[in-house]
Parts: C-alpha cells; structure tokens; sequence
C-alpha cells in the first residue's frame, strides 16, 4: 500500500492509503445502489499538498467529525462530476489519529 499525499493522487488508483484532516461534510442523502438503498455523504478532506472530496457510506458517515485528522487505507480513486474522490470499499478502512 502506498502512502500517498491529495497531490499525487489520480483517478484510477487503488489500495491507496493518505493522512488528511476533515474540513467539511455535507448532509446524509439517500441513494439507489445495486445493493438497495444506502446513506451516503461527501466530506472534503486536506493535507498540505491540497482538497480532495471523500465519500462517506453508512457506517462511516458518523465515524468522523470536521476538524478529525483521519488515516485512510486501502482506498481507491473514481472521477464523478468532473471532480477526482476517494472511496472506501469495506476492505478498506477510515481511523480517526487524532
């Protein structure tokens, strides 16, 4: 896995870990997937080298709060609506540092 810094990141990468801090996060919706419906939300996340929208599933929506410093591991890359964000599948993992 490598560690990466929001600088560096492309679309298309995978098993990608980074440390950021939570600046914001939109409110919860609610959309169809194949799997049924499931919450989701966007949180912008930063570091030193720039932003970069993360997406929030279920679980994950209240494991973090603006202002934690996160560490992400085994995330992967997708372009939506023109803007690069990082995904978390369940294989990989969200911890609040600090």
């Amino acid at each position: 896995m490598i560690e990466l810094k929001i600088a560096d990141i492309r679309e298309g990468m995978s098993n990608i870990s980074l440390e950021a801090k939570v600046i914001e996060i939109s409110k919860t919706r609610s959309v169809r997937t194949r799997f049924g419906r499931r919450d989701v939300a966007d949180a912008l996340i930063k570091d030193e080298t720039g932003e970069i929208s993360l997406t929030l599933w279920q679980d994950q929506i209240n494991a973090v709060k603006v202002g934690d410093r996160i560490s992400i591991k085994g995330a992967f890359v997708t372009r939506f609506k023109e803007k690069l964000q990082v995904n978390v599948p369940r294989s990989g993992k969200i911890e609040v540092i600090e």
